[in-house]
């Protein structure tokens, strides 16, 4: 029996730590990947079959419990189902959806991500911040989004937004609208707190409405894409939902100074300059969307309701443990 020395052992001794070494790297390596495989399939697409086309009418929230695009559907297990991609802000319109996921990690990053009519991405994009507001026009070409530059609630004096506006059809992305000449009184405003949040496209893809908020104020305004201008309308106005028919302009108004349900939610007359409370009472902070031109849908206490836009009716819940209602409002282009 040959006898070990000791610069043999220590040989040996090294090549077992090697061994367990590359072992050990191996079961790491996969363990990562099986991550990265869970993390994915939780963050990824729709389901097949999962789509937007299931007709006029219909009805998606994300679903609280797995934070997925869902369909409510009655008939359901549940009273939906939950088979769409991840996201913590979803809109859709005119067979474009669009999705807005938050990362992990600091500071504060999401995810923009496209969608066709079948949920599939066709664009992502890094943002920096947390996802507050989507918005898609009727037509599906203008997306628009929102997010937290700093803070992450409207009610606290210390916040600050980001908005963008990305045309489909150009692929022009406007990264942070905050540079858009503003009128103000009749006159060009500049101030270095100037801060927009919850765009609201008109049916032909060129006028736009959203919340400025500057020297402790906020104001509704109009704007123009082509002519790359906005105005300043009303005072008090936050988060605008034009109606379809471009009439009517759905929005929160605070109503209370206080941290606790400042805003009630109002709708206001384009025309006549006239506004009326809706019949929720309760403090709504949310983008209102117009189902349909005669009821709006929006999210309180963690559930999804529904009341009528001309101050009548009672509010009534559509989907409990959910948010960010959009409904299919027509036939999607093929």
């Amino acid at each position: 029996m040959p006898v070990l020395t000791g610069t043999s052992t220590r040989t040996r001794v090294w090549i077992i730590v090697l061994a367990l070494l590359l072992l050990g790297g191996g079961a790491t390596a996969y363990t990562l990947r099986a991550a990265s495989g869970r993390g994915a399939a939780a963050t990824g697409t729709a389901d097949p079959g999962f789509a937007l086309d299931s007709g006029p009418g219909t009805l998606y929230a994300r679903d609280t419990a797995t934070g997925r695009v869902a369909r409510v559907d009655p008939s359901a297990p549940g009273g939906r189902v939950a088979g769409g991609p991840a996201c913590d802000r979803f809109h859709a319109a005119g067979g474009t959806a669009l999705c807005l996921q938050r990362r992990p990690g600091v500071p504060a990053r999401s995810y923009v991500i496209v969608l066709d009519r079948q949920l599939r991405e066709v664009r992502r994009m890094g943002m920096p911040g947390i996802p507050s507001r989507a918005r898609v026009s009727a037509s599906g070409n203008m997306l628009a989004w929102t997010m937290f530059a700093t803070g992450d609630s409207y009610a606290r004096s210390s916040f600050s937004t980001r908005t963008s506006i990305l045309d489909l059809r150009t692929g022009y992305l406007v990264k942070n609208m905050e540079q858009i000449p503003l009128t103000l009184d009749g006159k060009r405003y500049y101030a270095p707190d100037v801060n927009y949040w919850g765009v609201s496209f008109a049916a032909d893809d060129n006028r736009f409405y959203a919340t400025v908020s500057t020297a402790g104020r906020t104001r509704l305004v109009e704007g123009d894409m082509g002519k790359w201008s906005a105005r300043a309308l009303r005072e008090n106005v936050e988060c605008p939902s034009l109606s379809p028919d471009g009439r009517l302009i759905a929005f929160k108004k605070r109503v209370s100074d206080g941290p606790r349900e400042p805003w009630r939610l109002y709708v206001y007359e384009l025309a006549t300059g006239r506004e009326h409370a809706v019949g929720e009472r309760r403090g709504i902070d949310d983008q209102a969307l117009w189902t349909d031109g005669e009821n709006l849908a929006y999210g309180y206490g963690g559930e999804v309701w529904s009341v009528p836009a001309d101050g009548t009716g009672t509010p009534r819940l559509l989907a409990p443990a959910a948010s960010s209602p959009t409904v299919t409002t027509g036939p999607l282009p093929s």
